[in-house]
């Protein structure tokens, strides 16, 4: 029989999603370069619309908010906003894009009551099956690349002037997506720190288990570093992140 929350069934999802909140606020940390990264982005801007990730696309709420600035914050839009138009100096977001129910009418809406810079902090599908977790957890990084939108979709909803610019994902990177543990690969396999990544719950818990095996694996035989060991000393990572900057 089946039981909702009343019952095992929702006391088992509630414990999950609890589990999951609780690795969320120890792996996913605002890193500092990549608050850097928006503040240069934003410029001089002065009053700042931020449209927040929440625990959904794998970061703490509020994460990335721009606080030194007139800052106001709302979820992901999917209908319009309550603003006029050119109602912000700038516009933020960051690791958000995935959860957004409608991207191309929620990036119309941005746009349309910010009359200066959108700072959008994304990832690339394109290169998100790049990272060496592909060899061992190819499933994972397949549906990853999935969720995120293209940038030409990003761009082609924005309009105006867009560029892109790759963000160095820095050796201790507080900030617990899959390629944050580029030079510490031993942290993947750490339970919590896989809860923290939505990546690992778009595949079914068999799956999961054979792809940690297969890197655990990897580093006890020494077959990881033979391949990889370079990047234990590398300063930063070049991967799929990127800052995507939209003006009007």
């Amino acid at each position: 029989m089946t039981r909702t929350a009343d019952g095992p069934a929702g006391e088992a999802e509630h414990g999950r999603a609890d589990r999951t909140a609780d690795s969320a606020s120890r792996h996913r940390r605002p890193e500092p370069v990549f608050e850097r990264a928006i503040r240069v982005a934003l410029g001089q801007a002065r009053t700042v619309l931020h449209v927040r990730a929440g625990a959904d696309a794998g970061a703490g709420a509020g994460a990335y908010e721009p606080r030194d600035r007139d800052l106001t914050a709302v979820e992901p839009p999917d209908e319009a906003l309550p603003f006029a138009d050119d109602s912000f100096d700038a516009a933020s977001s960051a690791f958000a894009l995935p959860v957004w129910p409608d991207l191309e009418r929620g990036l119309a809406e941005v746009r349309r009551v910010t009359r200066g810079p959108v700072v959008l902090l994304t990832r690339d599908p394109a290169r998100i099956e790049d990272h060496w977790l592909g060899d061992y957890a190819p499933d994972v990084l397949a549906n990853e690349a999935r969720r995120w939108p293209t940038l030409d979709r990003i761009g082609d909803a924005l309009g105006g002037v867009v560029t892109t610019t790759p963000v160095p994902i820095p050796f201790t990177c507080v900030d617990g997506f899959s390629e944050a543990y580029y030079a510490r690969p031993e942290r993947l396999l750490d339970a919590s720190a896989r809860r923290a990544d939505p990546a690992w719950a778009s595949v079914d818990e068999m799956t999961a288990a054979r792809s940690v095996a297969a890197l655990r694996t990897a580093i006890e035989d020494g077959s990881w570093d033979a391949r990889y060991g370079r990047l234990r000393v590398q300063p930063s990572y070049e991967g799929s992140l990127v800052l995507v900057v939209a003006q009007p």
